[in-house]
Parts: structure tokens; C-alpha cells; sequence
């Protein structure tokens, strides 16, 4: 593995956990010592995207919340990530906001009363949009992977989507499952 390359796992994501002073990419990054931080780059409510709106078992264009940040690894960025809330969830909470969420948005969702028991994922690649090589300051031709996570409830009712676009150079995506 590269100085420049990161391995992510999903594990640490989909718990609730206590509100410390750090989030999680910043405890994770800095237990392998490296730096990570975010930045929310906004929130809002907005139409959902048909492929939310299908994940969400929402009809296309009805409101969703959605927040979006950009996170960095040692100053480089290395993710751009979108999750998507249904809107009676998430609206007139911290969901819809930018500022950070004592113990992450995880910890607030089972605050709410919305636990994650079952989680998809979906991972492609693909080249980037401009707007994604842009941020990501990828090169041209660097493709990316872009993950897609589904949180469900006890009900199976989704609660959650993630879009993660990564520089598929510079990440590996690691899977841990117990059998039985």
C-alpha cells in the first residue's frame, strides 16, 4: 500500500456512537496517523435524484434532504460524499444543517428513533463529472469508484443513502463479513 492510498472499511460508519470531540473519519485517520477532516460543503432539501428516489422507495422528485461533504486525508481531498434523508426524517433537524453533529449523523438517526439494522452497498467505476475531478483534484483520465450505501431499519424501511465518489487510484474498499 502507497503512503497516498487509503484503505476504508464501512463498519465504523454505521454505528452509533458517543459524542466525542472527534467524528469518526477523524478518529479513524488519526489511529493510523494520518489527518482527516471534512467539510460540509452545504444542506438542503431538494428533489431526489431518480436513483435516490428508487433506493429510498420515494417517487422521483419529492423532497429529500440532502448534505454534502467533502472529506481530506492529510489535506488532499479523497471523497466526495452525498447522503440523502428522507425529508420527514431529517427536516427541522441537524440533518438540515451544516453544522457538525456531536457523535455524527448515525448517533443523531438513533437519537431520532431510526436505527440502522441492514445496510446495501453498491460499488461501480466510473469516470468523474467535471465537477467531481474538480474537487477531488483528480487527474483527466482517473476514473473513480463511486459507493453506494442503503441503511435500512428494523422495518426495512430506508432511512439512509450515501453516495461516496472516490479517485479509484487512491482508495481500496475493504470487506469484513462474519459467516453464520
Amino acid at each position: 500500500m502507497s503512503a497516498s492510498e487509503w484503505v476504508s472499511t464501512s463498519m465504523p460508519y454505521l454505528t452509533p456512537r458517543d459524542k466525542g470531540p472527534s467524528d469518526v473519519w477523524g478518529a479513524e485517520t488519526a489511529a493510523k496517523g494520518r489527518r482527516g477532516r471534512q467539510r460540509i460543503v452545504r444542506a438542503e432539501e431538494i428533489a431526489a435524484p431518480p436513483e435516490v428516489a428508487e433506493l429510498l422507495g420515494t417517487r422521483e422528485e419529492e423532497v429529500v434532504v440532502v448534505r454534502r461533504r467533502l472529506m481530506y486525508l492529510d489535506d488532499e481531498p479523497c471523497e466526495l460524499t452525498d447522503t440523502f434523508y428522507p425529508a420527514h426524517i431529517a427536516r427541522g433537524t441537524r440533518l438540515s444543517g451544516t453544522a457538525k453533529i456531536p457523535g455524527g449523523a448515525v448517533t443523531l438517526l438513533a437519537e431520532l428513533g431510526y436505527v440502522g439494522v441492514r445496510v446495501r452497498e453498491d460499488v461501480i467505476a466510473r469516470m468523474p463529472s467535471a465537477e467531481e475531478r474538480a474537487a477531488l483534484q483528480a487527474g483527466p483520465l482517473e476514473p473513480v469508484l463511486q459507493l453506494t450505501r442503503l441503511t435500512l431499519d428494523g422495518d426495512d424501511r430506508p432511512i439512509q443513502v450515501d453516495v461516496m465518489v472516490m479517485p479509484a487510484q487512491r482508495q481500496r474498499l475493504r470487506y469484513e463479513l462474519r459467516i453464520g
